[in-house]
């Protein structure tokens, strides 16, 4: 049964390069303006989250969302602030840490990390690092970044960066802690690994039927139980797009996607895309895609069949105008998050009295 109260509701946006209405391709410093813009809006609208992934490639204006967030933390009041993800394994966790203490700073203790590996390898070349090293290097800075985050003296040595012997780092956080959340595609390793450093846990679900990730957040509580420590909030990662009508929100996303997509694939030696399979994953993956009450309905299903407390939905996919996702930020956080919680208290209420 899903706690509705503690429901938490987020956005995700990669800071995907944008166009105007007609169709033209804008700057990336408009598109960075845009994604401020964005999230002062759900501020406003008193969604709960707001997190910008981190890229070094020309489809995304975003290669470092720190300072996007910092931006953003001066010109809202109460969402939090956090990455989805960063990329930490060609990061420095001390300058991680010392980045993120100062969204803290300037937004009131609203600053959130996600450490993630990515789905992207363009910041190995770019800052040196070498592939042959890619779960060495995210194994030994997540660990670093955990001790970093208590916020005391550390001391620790890896083959990855240089030692550190009781080492203050500042500024210290007026809370005491940065919470963090340990991104995964979805493997048992990776989210045994998030409990045994007592992480959040974050599971982002691109595709195919959310309850197949149920597994997984089973684990992670019968490992955090078995690692003594206290159940902390799952959440959520999925893409969609709200609109007035399920064909219209089919049909503003579906260009872009297969933009984005279709230019993914190619990099990556896959088939080309299809309209075909893009409308099957709508109707029955992980595509939140339709009217409020198309989406409502499905995050709902999401949310109780993986058994998670927080939803984050990624509204930007692909060079999609600012003005479409303004609106399906609006749609999303006055229309479908009443529904799903809604559509959860029914059902829980149907659970009790059937108990009884």
């Amino acid at each position: 049964m899903i706690d509705v109260e503690k429901l938490e509701f987020g956005l995700d946006t990669f800071g995907d390069m944008q166009q105007d209405d007609a169709g033209q391709p804008i700057s990336a410093g408009q598109t960075i303006r845009n994604v401020v813009e964005q999230a002062v809006f759900a501020d406003q609208l008193g969604l709960d989250h707001f997190s910008i992934g981190e890229h070094h490639r020309d489809d995304f204006a975003v290669s470092a969302p720190d300072t996007v967030l910092a931006g953003i933390a001066t010109k809202t009041s109460r969402i939090k602030l956090g990455t989805g993800v960063t990329v930490l394994s060609s990061e420095d966790p001390v300058r991680v840490y010392q980045r993120f203490a100062t969204i803290d700073a300037l937004s009131n203790g609203r600053a959130e990390i996600t450490a993630g590996r990515g789905s992207f390898i363009e910041s190995f070349p770019l800052f040196g690092y070498e592939l042959k090293d890619y779960s060495v290097l995210f194994e030994e800075k997540l660990e670093l970044l955990v001790e970093i985050l208590k916020e005391n003296a550390v001391t620790w040595s890896g083959s990855t960066r240089a030692p550190l012997t009781n080492q203050e780092i500042y500024p210290k956080t007026e809370s005491g802690s940065i919470p963090l959340r340990v991104g995964v595609g979805g493997t048992p390793e990776s989210v045994v690994r998030a409990a045994r450093l007592n992480a959040k846990l974050a599971i982002a679900i691109i595709g195919g039927d959310p309850a197949r990730f149920a597994p997984f957040s089973d684990l992670y509580r019968t490992a955090m139980k078995e690692f003594g420590h206290e159940l902390l909030p799952i959440s959520i990662h999925s893409p969609g797009h709200i609109s007035d009508s399920d064909e219209q929100a089919i049909e503003e996303l579906w260009p872009h996607y297969e933009a984005m997509f279709g230019r993914i694939g190619r990099e990556r030696g896959w088939g080309p895309t299809s309209k075909a399979h893009f409308i099957n994953e709508v109707r029955h993956g992980s595509f939140y895609v339709g009217t409020p009450e198309t989406v409502a309905k499905k995050m709902a299903y999401a949310i109780s069949s993986v058994g998670v407390q927080r939803f984050d939905f990624k509204y930007s996919n692909g060079p999609m105008p600012h003005s479409q996702l303004m609106k399906s930020i609006e749609l999303y956080a006055t229309k479908v998050v009443p529904m799903v919680k809604e559509i959860l208290s029914e059902q829980n209420h149907a659970s009790d009295t059937l108990v009884v």
